[in-house]
């Protein structure tokens, strides 16, 4: 305030009240109005005009804060006129929502403002719209009724407020909640409830990140805009409900008008049907064709896929059933279940839809047993091949691979010969010979996928599988373990040979790796090791007496490469050293006399060796292969 409005106050006919006119006239802070008092008491003015001067302050103040009040209604209520134009042209809720939140944050003079709704299902609520959150934590917060002030909001149905969240013991502070408000660094809550009639559907907050008390018009004008809200939702809701009756009723119009047609989809369903037979069609064109028929979904599935009392009363009848909402015709071929046609989700059913199905489970069936047919051709075909690469039949390559081509195999490729054997109990003669066939029938359908081949030998099965790239004899063998075993629910064990090439040329070389995947076989038999897969360079030392082609080179590199590679890099002494330490009944003590070094270096050698063989090679069976490819290594460096 300047010494010119102080002196305007002595003079005679002023009033005290000029000065703080002119500071309501510019809007000055509540601060500013103390001026004119400060400077009057140090002009040394009488104590009369010092009241005066006081007394219009607090009048002015007063003024100054009914200005202030009316203008910060002025503006909730235009917010609110506004959020309730947006509310009467409602297209899409999640804007609307979002206005709100943004006009409440922003009114209410808070870091940030959230909205969450009821989850019927979860039975909790859920963070729907967020504005000024920044943590991602936070926006995904769930919060169960009772807990946190938003759960406690929700199951009293009343406005909650708290100055400071952490220290407040009113709610129930669970430690998700309280990790997701401590990141988005909330102090001061005010919770209001989102309400249909007597129903709470979700919770309206504002919130800042410092300490604050929530006036008791900051708390009603929240609540104005939870009841815009709630009336947003609502609206919502029925418009939802409102669209889906309206499609109902247009879906029931079309089935009125399909119904008009159904005996004009009926006559030309035997058409379709014939049509897909006669261009070699499978049973999934059969259905989608009867899907499109339908209107509806129709899928076959096999017979332990499909609901078992519907499918016995569907082959028993000779009909369709319904089962649910679904219907289940039984696809039978002489006697025989092969599975079922479904169609899902059209309980309404009319016999001429219902005679449709039933048409197409018959056609569905005359594809089945045609397909078998052919595949069980197959089979043959590729059994009988695969026994002439066994028993060397015929020497000439180009047969051979021109057989094989016609298979979609190729004989050049890199291959493994799998020996696999059922390790199930059976009670009697006819259950193994019917898990036999479908040990085969399982065999020769994967050999088929992976263009190979597979025939029947031995109470067992042998396939011929290539090798794909990056892949091993022993992952092939454990693989094909497990594909066989799911196959037929029962163990199936399963020895490898070691990859082959070559095999036209060659076809002497299959007859001898189906020895040694049968010798690895009976290996994993007695050692307990029924419905897994192996290869001879699985067993240690005891692979050497399994394998064909007694690989000496590849056990030595197997069980002490990584010793042998780093006395070649470092030039230091692992290998004596392991030789020693075994040689003197493996006591460092003995060790470091033998090698004339201290005991520390033997300790510090050793301890290395552990590093580059893993911490078991001490143990017993570890110790026992080591030694042997310790002895191979030194008989192969002889001259």
């Amino acid at each position: 305030m300047s010494r010119d409005h102080v002196q305007s106050a002595q003079r005679p006919g002023t009033g005290a009240e000029a000065p703080f006119l002119e500071l309501l006239a510019r809007g000055a802070s509540a601060d500013a109005y103390e001026q004119p008092v400060l400077l009057a008491r140090a002009e040394g003015l009488p104590p009369e005009r010092i009241r005066a001067l006081e007394q219009a302050k607090r009048l002015a103040l007063h003024v100054r804060a009914e200005m202030e009040g009316r203008r910060r209604r002025e503006a909730e209520l235009s917010a609110l006129f506004e959020t309730a134009h947006d509310l009467a042209g409602l297209r899409d809720l999640d804007a609307v929502l979002q206005a709100i939140v943004q006009r409440a944050r922003s009114l209410l003079s808070t870091d940030v403002a959230y909205l969450t709704l009821h989850d019927e299902a979860a039975g909790d609520t859920y963070m729907r719209v967020t504005e000024g959150s920044v943590a991602a934590r936070f926006q995904q917060l769930r919060l169960g009724m009772g807990e946190g002030l938003g759960g406690l909001v929700a199951q009293t149905a009343r406005p909650y407020v708290t100055p400071d969240y952490f220290e407040d013991d009113r709610f129930q502070h669970t430690r998700t909640i309280d990790t997701g408000v401590r990141d988005e660094g909330l102090v001061a809550i005010l919770g209001v409830p989102l309400m249909i009639g007597a129903q709470v559907i979700g919770v309206l907050f504002a919130a800042d990140r410092r300490a604050r008390v929530f006036e008791r018009e900051e708390i009603a004008l929240l609540g104005s805009f939870a009841a815009l809200a709630a009336a947003a939702i609502d609206t919502a809701n029925l418009l939802t409900e409102t669209r889906s009756a309206l499609d109902r009723l247009a879906r029931a119009n079309e089935i009125i008008r399909d119904r008009s047609a159904v005996i004009e989809r009926a006559s030309d369903v035997h058409d379709r049907l014939a049509e897909l037979v006669l261009r070699g069609g499978g049973v999934h064109d059969v259905a989608a064709a009867v899907s499109q028929v339908l209107d509806g979904t129709v899928e076959f599935t096999e017979a332990d896929a499909a609901p078992a009392s519907a499918l016995e009363a569907s082959r028993a009848e000779g009909h369709a059933v319904r089962h649910g909402d679904d219907w289940i015709a039984a696809v039978t071929g002489g006697g025989e279940l092969l599975g079922a046609l479904v169609l899902r989700g059209h309980p309404g059913l009319d016999p001429v839809d219902q005679r449709t199905l039933e048409r197409a489970a018959m056609v569905t069936s005359l594809l089945l047993l045609a397909r078998r047919s052919a595949v069980e051709a197959e089979q043959r075909v590729r059994g009988e091949l695969l026994d002439d690469l066994l028993d060397a039949r015929d020497r000439d390559p180009r047969v051979l691979r021109e057989r094989a081509a016609r298979l979609h195999a190729d004989l050049d490729a890199t291959h493994v010969v799998l020996a696999a054997r059922l390790d199930g109990a059976d009670a009697d003669a006819d259950q193994e010979a019917a898990a036999r066939r479908r040990l085969w029938s399982a065999a020769s359908h994967l050999a088929a996928t992976r263009h190979g081949l597979a025939a029947a030998r031995d109470g067992g099965t042998v396939l011929l599988l290539p090798l794909e790239t990056g892949d091993t004899a022993t992952d092939l063998a454990r693989r094909t373990a497990r594909h066989l075993g799911t196959a037929v629910h029962e163990p199936v064990t399963v020895g490898a040979s070691a990859p082959v090439e070559d095999l036209a040329g060659h076809p002497d070389a299959v007859a001898a790796a189906y020895a040694e995947g049968q010798r690895c076989l009976d290996a994993l038999r007695l050692l307990g090791r029924a419905g897994d897969g192996a290869a001879a360079e699985d067993f240690g030392f005891l692979g050497l007496l399994l394998a064909g082609d007694r690989d000496i080179a590849g056990y030595v590199e197997r069980t002490i490469g990584e010793v042998v590679a780093y006395d070649e890099r470092r030039g230091t002494d692992l290998v004596r050293t392991l030789d020693a330490y075994f040689a003197c009944g493996m006591s460092p003590a003995r060790t470091k006399d033998e090698l004339h070094v201290h005991v520390n270096t033997v300790a510090q050698r050793l301890e290395r060796v552990g590093r580059l063989l893993g911490d078991d090679w001490q143990s017993p069976a570890r110790a026992l292969e080591i030694q042997l490819a310790l002895r191979l290594h030194r008989l192969s460096a002889r001259p």
